[in-house]
């Protein structure tokens, strides 16, 4: 080895022993708790933020320099953003030498993340006062935590979630710094986040799996996979910053979901049993819950075969409605809405009640529910089930940017797809109003029966063609 070759090496060898030195002498003869108030004040500058240590503050060596905090917690607009149990600050050595600090990671145990929305649709992250001090440059090489929660609240739509069992790891968190209305357009990171549970309302998911990456303004959420109502679904979710108004594409799919999974959302006594299909295609934009109902557009799509109606024999209570005329077609229909529309339009029924009081069951050979979304309102497209011996099918849309039915109409209908008996549903979601059968279907029954004669001796003859869609007549 040449002698050169052998300075190079010392040099360097005792460079790492300097610093190794340096950080034992911090471990063993610093308090760091005597620091803490200025540290507390330094992050809340920073950050714009009250920031606080609840417990004892440390400095640990291995693996490498790094800053241990207990009971940390991030406060802002008047309520707690971020605790946790525990926080370790990883420190570059290198940049101390220079009287700079550059942390490289941060990792929390046990964290408790809080993310608001309020009504004017302001986050709690975001300073209650407009800053015009320009954004800090922010470089991490990792961010990550274990046993996390995270609770989201949004203020304007009611809406929210709660996630339990949290994994993060957030790898090449980058923020150049500039104006502060820019911080979506230029954060740039990739992560992935892992969550045994999460709620909304009465719906439960499990063993949520994500990876989104963000970079020029767009941030991309795929794949995204769950398990829901005793299946596995898989999707996508693209939000685009870049522009003055934000835009959002979302795909998601569920295959082969237990429909009394899902019902029991909507009911705890058992309605319907049997596998279904699902698909979504939405895209909308705006800044608010509302401006993002008003542009929504795609399509919504549920299939299901051999379903099982609990508590009630459809074919039987048909064939004699014209005579009793006490059962609600629409009351049939809710279950169009259960599937693609969602929880919305269903949340103005009581599915307990529906068949209260009934018997037997129903077989379902086929139920489809396609749907077209325009402007926030999903028109029906093909809609119609069939049992052993009916079709029952809809018209209509449904308007979710003012949360009402508009113009939808269910009917019985026969082999050429003519209608037999009809009734119409309007008003909101919330309080929906059932028209009475129309008027042919309230004659008598002798009236009706050489009404249909009539109609025997003259088959060719014209008829109103309600439905022409996938549903095949029963055989």
């Amino acid at each position: 080895m040449s002698r050169s070759l052998k300075i190079i090496l010392l040099a360097v060898g005792g460079f790492v022993g300097l610093l190794v030195l340096a950080a034992l002498a911090l471990l063993f003869f610093v308090d760091a708790n005597a620091y803490k108030p200025r540290l507390e004040a330094a992050a809340s500058k920073a950050l714009g933020m009250e920031v606080s240590a609840g417990g004892r503050l440390g400095i640990g060596f291995f693996p490498g320099l790094h800053l241990t905090l207990e009971d940390g917690r991030i406060r802002n607009r008047g309520t707690d953003l971020v605790s946790a149990r525990q926080a370790s600050i990883g420190i570059e050595i290198l940049p101390l030498f220079y009287q700079k600090v550059r942390i490289d990671r941060i990792t929390l145990k046990q964290p408790a993340i809080s993310i608001e929305r309020d009504r004017d649709g302001k986050f709690n992250f975001q300073k209650s006062e407009a800053s015009d001090k320009p954004l800090p440059v922010l470089d991490l090489a990792k961010v990550s935590f274990s046993d996390g929660t995270i609770v989201y609240t949004d203020q304007q739509s009611g809406q929210g979630f709660e996630a339990a069992n949290c994994k993060l790891d957030l790898r090449r968190l980058r923020l150049p710094g500039g104006a502060r209305p820019d911080l979506m357009k230029r954060l740039s990171f990739t992560a992935q986040l892992d969550c045994d549970e999460i709620r909304k309302n009465d719906l439960t998911a499990s063993n949520l799996k994500l990876t989104l990456k963000g970079k020029n303004g767009v941030y991309e959420l795929k794949p995204v996979t769950m398990r829901i109502f005793g299946a596995q679904g898989s999707g996508s979710m693209q939000a685009d910053f870049s522009d003055s108004v934000p835009r959002y594409h979302v795909l998601y799919s569920l295959p082969q979901f237990r429909s009394e999974e899902f019902l029991k959302t909507l009911s705890p006594q058992k309605v319907a049993q049997g596998a279904m299909d699902f698909s979504a295609n939405l895209s909308m934009q705006g800044k608010t819950v509302s401006e993002m109902k008003q542009t929504a557009e795609g399509e919504a799509y549920l299939k299901g075969e051999n379903i099982t109606f609990d508590g009630i024999d459809l074919d039987r209570v048909l064939s004699r409605f014209e005579s009793s005329q006490n059962f609600n077609l629409v009351d049939v229909g809710a279950f169009f809405f259960a599937g693609p529309i969602g929880l919305a339009v269903t949340k103005g029924y009581n599915f307990a009640s529906i068949f209260q009081g009934s018997e037997g069951h129903s077989e379902i050979r086929t139920l489809v529910s396609d749907w077209k979304v325009e402007r926030g309102v999903a028109q029906a497209q093909d809609v119609a089930m069939a049992t052993k011996q009916n079709r029952i099918a809809l018209h209509g849309g449904l308007d979710f940017v003012n949360e009402q039915f508009n113009d939808v109409t269910m009917a019985t209908i026969d082999a050429k797809g003519c209608v037999k008996v009809r009734q119409k549903i309007r008003g909101s979601f919330q309080k929906p109003v059932v028209e009475k059968p129309n008027i042919l279907m309230s004659l008598t029954g002798p009236a009706r029966k050489l009404l249909k004669k009539g109609r025997d001796l003259f088959p060719g003859g014209e008829c109103e063609v309600f439905y022409a869609g996938s549903v095949a007549p029963p055989e």
